[in-house]
C-alpha cells in the first residue's frame, strides 16, 4: 500500500541543478545564463570563471552542482556533457525606501532570482 515511486524529472541522458535567492536581477542573470547555453561544459566554466560580471561565481557553482549530480547520481560521462538548458526565474523581490525632497519617498526594489541549468550527456561524432 505505499505510494508509486515519482517519475524522474529529466530523461536518461540528463541531469539538473538549481539555484534560489541569487542577489541580482532576473535580466542580469539571464545575460550570464545566455553566455553558457548549448556549450561543452568545461568550455562553460572557463567562460565563467574569468567572466567579469559578479553573478558568474554562482552560476559557476550551480553549473558544477549539475555536473556532480551528472556523475555521481546518473552515472553519466563528464567529458560528453553539455548545457542543454539554462534558465532564469525572478525569486521575491524585497522592497526597501529612501526619503526624497519634500516629504517624498523614493522606492528601492531589492530583486532576487534562481537559476535552473540541465545538463545532457552527448556522444561525439568522429
Amino acid at each position: 500500500m505505499s505510494k508509486d515511486k515519482n517519475p524522474r524529472r529529466v530523461a536518461e541522458n540528463e541531469a539538473m541543478a538549481k539555484t534560489r535567492m541569487l542577489r541580482t536581477s532576473p535580466q542580469k542573470l539571464n545575460l550570464v545564463a545566455q553566455m553558457i547555453r548549448g556549450k561543452k561544459v568545461d568550455k562553460a566554466l572557463t567562460d565563467l570563471t574569468f567572466s567579469k560580471k559578479r553573478i558568474a561565481q554562482d552560476v559557476k557553482k550551480c553549473l558544477q552542482s549539475a555536473i556532480a549530480n551528472a556523475e555521481n547520481n546518473h552515472n553519466l560521462d563528464v567529458d560528453e556533457l553539455i548545457v542543454a538548458e539554462a534558465w532564469v526565474g525572478k525569486n521575491l523581490t524585497m522592497k526597501r525606501g529612501r526619503p526624497r525632497a519634500r516629504g517624498r519617498f523614493g522606492k528601492i526594489m531589492k530583486p532576487f532570482a534562481e537559476i535552473t541549468i540541465k545538463v545532457r550527456q552527448v556522444e561525439e561524432q568522429a
